[in-house]
């Protein structure tokens, strides 16, 4: 096997763009290693870009926060940056894996992973964040909810490397929530999992986003639940209506963590978890 440890990001890309060089990224290797031991196709070379100092930082600027495809799961609950401005990233943060996963695994490959159970997307996507992708030629960025094709397939070109995630702040007057259910609490792949990020005010719904992992092929956005949800006072008519809606709007599978109606019954209970709660503290 070939191995390049990048120095820089140019050089990563620079490796990209030859289709005698296009190995594929290595960063934390979680998720990479795993599925060779699992009997993956072994690649005839890996690029590493776990040090590249360019995609390990957190910034904070006047609506968003930026944080590199390499900063890792630690990074991001040790941030004071996402604790203030995106504290629900923190939370599902904690939920992956175990410290020495969460000590490794990056945020960029939770989300080029691509798998519906991946545990950030759900709150990327609730936060309408983007994703910049980089080449030789330029950079394009991608909202999260277009960047998921179908299973396991994103917009990523071959010659193309996930450079940073870009997230609007939480705002002052909104209430958001991260909610998972796996077989334990701790080291567990989701059964499903659900981000909720609303404005409610005077007991009513102004705005909400809801986003759901393992009940589609991808992390979805809910947007039928959403746009019965906006302007509605949350009352319990409202709450059993929006169970309903979402119940009808996903469309989970059987496999061996759990059966679609398990799903269906959870994702339903998990949003008027967050809908009773949010209406109390507002």
């Amino acid at each position: 096997m070939r191995y390049f440890k990048c120095e820089n990001l140019i050089e990563a890309l620079g490796l990209l763009a030859d289709p005698d060089t296009r190995f594929p990224l290595l960063a934390g290797g979680t998720d990479l290693i795993v599925q060779w031991r699992m009997g993956g196709r072994m690649p005839e070379g890996v690029i590493d870009i776990g040090a590249l100092e360019e995609i390990r930082l957190i910034i904070q600027r006047e609506n968003v926060i930026e944080i590199g495809a390499a900063v890792t799961h630690s990074m991001l609950i040790e941030s004071n940056i996402v604790r203030r401005y995106c504290p629900v990233l923190v939370d599902a943060c904690r939920t992956v894996g175990a410290v020495q996963i969460q000590n490794r695994g990056t945020i960029g490959g939770n989300i080029v992973n691509a798998s519906p159970a991946g545990d950030t997307p759900p709150v990327l996507m609730a936060f309408d964040a983007k994703v910049e992708l980089a080449n030789l030629s330029g950079r394009r960025h991608v909202p999260l909810r277009e960047f998921y094709l179908s299973y396991r397939k994103t917009a990523l070109k071959p010659d193309e490397l996930l450079t940073r995630i870009i997230i609007p702040k939480h705002g002052p007057d909104e209430k958001a929530g991260f909610y998972k259910i796996g077989t334990r609490k701790a080291q567990a792949i989701s059964k499903v999992a659900l981000c909720v990020r609303a404005k409610i005010a005077g007991g009513a719904v102004n705005d909400i986003a809801i986003a759901l992992g393992s009940v589609a092929p991808t992390a979805v956005r809910a947007p039928k639940t959403e746009a019965f949800l906006k302007g509605k006072k949350l009352d319990s008519f409202a709450v059993d209506e929006a169970k309903r809606t979402l119940a009808a709007e996903i469309a989970p599978i059987d496999d061996i963590r759990s059966t679609a109606d398990y799903r269906r019954f959870v994702a339903e209970n998990l949003l008027a978890r967050y809908l009773e709660k949010a209406s109390d503290a507002f």
